[in-house]
């Protein structure tokens, strides 16, 4: 590991909201061995804290690690199959499809000096000891701390089963030196500013905190409860309470597993009636929430749209949510033990279905609105939203293909997610939801037509060519149906995608400006768009330089005019390498550098391929030192992606570059420049081929 850096990145760590009590003995075993061992699990029954825990030794672990510490929360994860691209989206790798994502997060880490923090790995646990055994195999810098209720079982795992905080031994002990109780004390402190644990009230407060067993959240939950009712009141309300209300299912788990169960019951029995609809409801969600999508999901049948606010307070208060700000809003969240007691009393009162109904339709329109927004002001904006609820939109298209009669549904919100899918890089997941939802709907409809164009797409994009060739041909066959002009021109212009992608250029032009002439005539403007990219490119390689220039300027247009950033750099990049193709060096440089000023991080693929325009000019110029650099800058970038769909159209000028370049420096100069650029970071990189690289 690494030495102390001054500056030292902070990772994504959330700010913690509450103080820390106790654990110090922990937390250095637990740092303790991270030093010593490469994977580390803390281990205990849940509302324990084991997130605290690790979170803490990872923020005071932080500078150790060059590269920082980054945090995995897995809660939200339901699926397996999506385990590697949410530990790569978390650690920032800048991957795109046609590489098996798990392949691409290990080449990424493996020169990395980094503490990787997996959080709730219990309900994903043999996956997790798959992928952690392969990464830290590829990763020798690599270490991960995981948290989860049970051991991961992998090869080189050590253990660190967090126990309770330490309570009082009896009413005759020393209280006030107990853990457990000044979590109580700070707790019910926050809860009701002025409160302290005195001499008459301690005994009791000592006497709750053993009742609750040293569990932290149980504790936490218990102690926000001074603001309604006096400590001797809280301690007698637990003694009333019984366990008798859990049923048989906690009457035969662990001793504190009953504690902890019993905690939150009682807790959930003294929330107003409206409350425990809204706790309830809120369950549903995965990975937060905001004041909108519980008004919309969570209103109704006893509860007002314009109550929800001061509910979601309430329950703030009484910490069964956890409020956090994100941006303009406040987003909410369960700790996981409060969220999956509120699923099991929603699947008891029969509710869940229409609850999840409800759900669903909220981040269905979601999806609907980052699709409308893109090519538009409020691209951004929308692709920004779906991130940020992207597990309650897995979790609403997995309840449409799982659910009977709910495919429909899921077929249109995967349709519309489109955009964020070839944004984003997820293809590969694209494909999958795809693939779920049409094979539940084979019906006719515009809608599955319009999948299956998507579908054909996404697979175009990781190189499935009779996959992508066999989807095209459905859609025209359906839209050939049922009279879809949209689909048929979407298909159109895929077929000359498929033929750019196989080389077939001249086939290539023709159907993308057949395809033109049809979305010209829908006035679909996305659709003119993403055609004119395609035919940019097309006829500058057929050096066909007056047209390659006529679409490039209208596909610029398009995109400045709607005032769109993300398409508009998009359009920046494609121009670029379409200008040095044609032989306009200076305006493809202009174009490159302009690219690399706006929207610098979406689109990696774009971003490599300016990198290298700057590169081969500057050999043009003669300054070699920066050529150097400038192709590891794009290196950096190009190795944690497949072999770009277009690189093989470049690699006679890459070759040119690289071969003048080497032979102007000698080897070991150019392998030490070279090395430099895929060193830097991408912020670096662009700021030195923005300034120094020419």
């Amino acid at each position: 590991m690494a030495g102390s850096h001054s500056a030292y990145p902070a990772g994504n760590l959330p700010v913690d909201l509450t103080s820390f009590v106790g654990r110090g003995r922990e937390i250095s075993s637990v740092k303790r061995l991270i030093r010593r061992h490469r994977l580390v699990t803390v281990t205990g029954g849940p509302g324990v804290g084991k997130t605290r825990l690790a979170q803490r030794v990872a923020r005071q672990s932080a500078s150790s690690f060059a590269d920082g510490v980054r945090l995995v929360e897995l809660a939200a994860l339901k699926d397996a199959r999506f385990l590697a691209q949410t530990v790569g989206d978390a650690v920032g790798v800048p991957g795109e499809s046609g590489c098996a994502v798990r392949e691409v997060l290990a080449r990424f880490l493996a020169e990395k000096d980094l503490l990787l923090v997996l959080d709730n790995c219990e309900h994903l646990v043999d996956s997790c000891a798959v992928l952690v055994t392969e990464l830290l195999q590829a990763a020798p810098g690599l270490r991960i701390l995981a948290t989860s209720r049970q051991a991961l079982h992998a090869a080189g795992e050590w253990l660190v089963e967090l126990p309770p905080l330490p309570v009082p031994p009896d009413e005759q002990g020393a209280p006030g030196r107990s853990d457990a109780v000044r979590l109580f004390a700070e707790r019910a402190a926050a809860a009701l500013p002025g409160f302290a644990v005195t001499a008459a009230s301690r005994a009791d407060v000592a006497e709750i905190c053993r009742r609750l067993d040293g569990i932290p959240l149980a504790i936490e939950l218990a102690a926000v409860r001074v603001r309604a009712m006096p400590v001797e009141a809280i301690l007698a309300r637990l003694g009333e309470h019984s366990l008798q209300a859990l049923g048989a299912g906690a009457q035969m788990a662990t001793p504190r597993l009953q504690t902890m169960q019993a905690a939150i019951d009682w807790s959930f029995h003294l929330c107003s009636k409206a409350e425990q609809q809204l706790w309830m409801r809120a369950s549903v969600f995965s990975g937060g929430f905001d004041i909108g999508a519980a008004e919309q999901v969570c209103s109704g049948d006893g509860i007002e749209d314009v109550d929800v606010l001061t509910l979601l307070a309430g329950l703030v208060d009484k910490s069964v949510l956890v409020s956090s700000p994100a941006g303009q809003v406040a987003r909410y969240r369960m700790l996981e033990p409060i969220r999956e007691y509120g699923t099991q009393r929603l699947t008891r009162s029969g509710q869940a279905r229409t609850v999840r109904t409800h759900h669903r339709d909220h981040f269905a329109e979601v999806a609907r609105q980052s699709e409308r927004r893109f090519l538009s002001a409020e691209e951004v904006e929308g692709f920004d939203r779906l991130g940020v609820d992207y597990s309650n939109v897995r979790s609403a298209l997995e309840f449409c293909v799982s659910e009977p009669g709910q495919a429909g549904d899921g077929l249109r919100i995967a349709c519309s997610l489109w955009p964020y899918w070839t944004t984003a890089v997820r293809h590969q997941e694209g494909r999958y939801w795809l693939d779920r939802a049409l094979s539940l709907t084979p019906e006719p409809s515009p809608t599955r037509a319009k999948a299956l164009w998507v579908n054909g797409w996404l697979a175009l994009l990781v190189a499935e060519w009779e996959t992508a060739q066999s989807l095209i041909d459905q859609c025209l066959a359906l839209a050939e149906r049922l009279g879809d002009e949209s689909a048929w021109a979407h298909a159109t212009m895929l077929r000359g995608m498929h033929a750019f992608f196989c080389g077939d250029l001249h086939r290539a032009v023709a159907f993308l400006e057949d395809a033109l002439t049809r979305l010209q005539t829908l006035d679909d403007h996305v659709g003119v768009w993403m055609t004119l990219r395609f035919l940019t490119y097309g006829t500058a390689l057929l050096g066909e330089a007056d047209r390659s220039r006529v679409f490039g300027e209208q596909c610029l247009e398009i995109a400045d005019r709607a005032g769109a950033p993300m398409t508009y750099a998009r359009s920046l990049g494609l121009c670029g390498v379409a200008n040095w193709l044609i032989g306009d060096r200076e305006r493809a440089t202009s174009l490159a550098r302009e690219r690399l000023r706006v929207s610098p991080h979406i689109d990696g693929w774009g971003i490599a391929h300016c990198l290298e325009v700057l590169a081969w000019d500057a050999a043009a110029h003669r300054a070699f030192e920066g050529s150097a650099r400038l192709l590891g800058c794009a290196h950096a970038i190009w190795r944690f992606t497949a072999a770009p769909l277009t690189q093989r159209h470049l690699a006679a000028d890459h070759r040119l570059c690289e071969q003048r370049t080497r032979a102007a420096l000698g080897e070991d100069t150019y392998a030490k420049l070279f090395d430099e650029g895929v060193g830097l970071p991408i912020d670096q990189a662009l700021t030195y081929a923005l300034t120094d690289g020419t």
